[in-house]
């Protein structure tokens, strides 16, 4: 009840990080919650890689803890992308140093920040057992809010025959290891090759295989939709619907985000100036 009396008069309850993006914490209940594993899925090229190094870098900038680990990229190459979103500028830009005087202060800003907010970014081990034992090392030494892991793929090294039943049981651990540990888990994944019928391309939570592992064990599962990817020409480029397709403790739907693919920025549309 005192939990009740707190968020009533307006304060965050304390299992819960914000990802700063105001319409999906609305849809959570405030934000992530400790305890929970949060699948966030979509397509090649959709974008879901820049969307959870966004949501880990305002956690890390709003003060709470958050830790990436990527399995596709060094972690040079992840830093390099964490300043152009929160910079506004190209990767491409960055790399061959042609950035005027504005876009390089804007840049030199960004990256002063994201070293003060010291977010933990490291390249993922081999196996999920390895994952797990550097998850709890870090718990221990930084008490950890939210975990990254990108992807759910790179973490498996089967053939195509097992391959789903080795993500299943990747899903299963890193849902232990969010209750063990207390802390929220947000993993990326593809999503598997989809056929669709006419006029509809959105995800749906049969998309994401893992012999419905992600269906069954994950508290949240999201995944992004852009519609300028399947009809050249339609829809509002730029234009995000980031599903709910389940929420163990909330409703279903999806909420308008808008992502400048020059940047790799995901934007809010209840706040885009953040």
């Amino acid at each position: 009840m005192r939990q009740v009396d707190l968020a009533a008069e307006g304060a965050a309850a304390g299992d819960t990080t914000s990802t700063g993006f105001p319409s999906v914490d609305k849809w959570l209940g405030g934000g992530v919650r400790a305890g929970d594993l949060i699948v966030l899925g979509g397509d090649v090229g959709s974008g879901k890689s820049a969307l959870a190094l966004a949501m880990a870098m305002r956690i890390a900038l709003d003060g709470r803890s958050a830790l990436l680990f990527t399995t596709e990229m060094t972690v040079e190459r992840v830093i390099e992308r964490a300043v152009a979103i929160e910079g506004r500028s190209r990767v491409d830009d960055l790399r061959s140093g042609k950035l005027d005087d504005v876009a390089r202060s804007g840049v030199g800003a960004a990256a002063l920040r994201i070293r003060e907010a010291k977010p933990l970014i490291e390249r993922a081990p081999a196996t999920v057992t390895e994952l797990v034992e550097r998850i709890r090392d870090a718990k221990r030494l930084h008490e950890l809010d939210v975990v990254f892991v990108d992807s759910l793929q790179g973490l498996v090294g089967a053939t195509e025959v097992t391959m789903d039943e080795e993500q299943a049981s990747v899903v299963r651990a890193l849902k232990r290891t969010a209750l063990d540990l207390e802390v929220a888990l947000v993993l990326v994944s593809h999503l598997k090759q989809r056929r669709k019928a006419a006029g509809d391309e959105r995800p749906t939570l049969a998309d994401f295989g893992s012999k419905d592992a992600v269906r069954h064990h994950a508290d949240v599962v999201t995944a992004i939709y852009r519609e300028e990817m399947y009809s050249p020409g339609g829809g509002v480029e730029g234009g995000t619907e980031f599903l709910f397709l389940k929420n163990r403790n909330g409703s279903t739907g999806y909420v308008d985000l808008y992502f400048y693919k020059q940047w790799l920025r995901f934007e809010d549309m209840l706040d885009p100036d953040r």
